[in-house]
C-alpha cells in the first residue's frame, strides 16, 4: 500500500479538531479539498474513518485505533524535524575529536575555546591514543575528526587529509649535555647518547624512523613515551636527548636545540576526515574555525 503521507497528515489534523472547518484553517486548505482527501484515504484503506455529525466529525472505532498509530508517527516525524533543525543550528550535538594530548594543548585549545564560545550547547569529546588507533576509529565512524602530525605516508583513499600548520622537528637536550652546544652531531652519533622518542605507532615516530632509514641509521631509544609533552619533560630533567617539535619548546630555557648534520624535513599538523562518513554540522563548523587561520597556502 503506497499512500501519500499528506493524506495521513490531513487525517491527523481533522481527528485532533473533530472539525473540518478548524482543520481547514490550520492547514490552509479548503474544506472541500479536505473532505476529498479524507474520502480518498478511506477508499485506499478500505474502511470508514469518520462519522459526520451536526457538531463536526467523530472517529469510528477503527478510526480511533488508526489515529493512535498515525499520532505516534506524526509526532516522531515532527520530533525528527525539530532535532534536525537544532543540529543544523548547532543547538545540540557532539564533536568527537581524536588527537594527542600535546596537540590538544599546543594546537587545538584556542580553536576549541572559539568554537565553545560560539556554540556552547555542543558537547566536545576528546579521545587520545596513538595515531594508528585514532585513524582506525575514524574509518569505523567512532570518531568524527582526527587532528595529527602528518607524515608523507598514504592514509588510504577513504580519508581526506587537510594540511594546516607547518611544524619543524628537532633534537633537544638539557644543560647536562652542554658539550654538544655549538657543535654538529649526526644521526648515527645520537645512538651514543640516551634517546627519548615517542612510541612506535605514532606518526611522529614513523616520520623519524623513515627519515633515519633514508640516512642509513636505525635509532635505538632508551625511553619510548606516549606524547611530545613527556618527551620534552624527560629531556628537560636530563634523561637524555629528546625528539620534539621546535614550536613547542621555542620559549624553553631548560633545553637547547642540537645542530643536526642531516636536515629534518618540515611537515604539517593536519585534519583527517573519513570519506565514508559525512561530517555532522558541528564538525564542519570546528573545521571552518581551524582552517580560517591555518590551512596551508600552496
Amino acid at each position: 500500500m503506497n499512500i501519500d503521507f499528506e493524506l495521513y497528515r490531513i487525517f491527523y489534523v481533522v481527528a485532533n479538531h473533530s472539525n473540518i472547518t478548524k482543520a481547514s484553517e490550520e492547514l490552509n486548505i479548503s474544506q472541500p479539498a479536505i473532505s476529498k482527501s479524507i474520502k480518498n484515504l478511506e477508499e485506499q484503506l478500505g474502511g470508514q474513518l469518520f462519522v459526520r455529525t451536526k457538531r463536526g466529525v467523530v472517529l469510528t472505532e477503527e478510526g480511533k485505533e488508526f489515529y493512535n498509530y498515525i499520532k505516534q508517527a506524526i509526532e516522531y516525524i515532527n520530533n525528527a524535524e525539530n532535532k534536525f533543525t537544532d543540529l543544523i543550528n548547532l543547538e545540540t550535538g557532539c564533536v568527537k575529536i581524536g588527537i594527542s594530548t600535546t596537540l590538544t594543548k599546543e594546537f587545538l585549545l584556542p580553536y576549541l575555546e572559539k568554537f565553545h564560545s560560539l556554540y556552547p550547547k555542543i558537547d566536545i569529546k576528546i579521545i587520545t591514543d596513538i595515531t594508528s588507533e585514532l585513524i582506525s576509529n575514524l574509518k569505523n565512524g567512532l570518531i568524527d575528526i582526527v587532528i595529527l602530525n602528518l607524515n608523507d605516508k598514504s592514509y588510504g583513499n577513504d580519508l581526506e587529509i587537510i594540511k594546516c600548520k607547518k611544524i619543524r622537528d628537532c633534537f633537544v637536550a638539557s644543560i647536562k649535555y652542554k658539550d654538544l652546544i655549538g657543535g654538529e652531531i649526526s644521526l648515527k652519533d645520537l645512538n651514543n647518547y640516551p634517546l627519548i622518542l615517542q612510541a612506535k605507532g605514532s606518526n611522529t615516530r614513523d616520520f623519524l624512523d623513515k627519515f633515519s632509514r633514508e640516512n642509513n641509521v636505525i635509532l635505538k631509544p632508551n625511553f619510548e613515551l606516549t606524547s611530545y609533552s613527556l618527551v620534552a619533560e624527560f629531556s628537560k630533567i636530563g634523561f637524555g636527548i629528546g625528539y620534539v617539535t621546535k614550536e613547542y619548546i621555542k620559549n624553553s630555557k631548560e633545553v637547547f636545540e642540537l645542530n643536526l648534520k642531516e636536515k629534518i624535513p618540515c611537515r604539517y599538523i593536519g585534519i583527517a576526515l573519513s570519506k565514508n562518513h559525512l561530517p555532522n554540522f558541528s564538525t564542519k563548523k570546528l573545521i571552518e574555525i581551524i582552517k580560517k587561520k591555518n590551512v596551508k597556502k600552496e
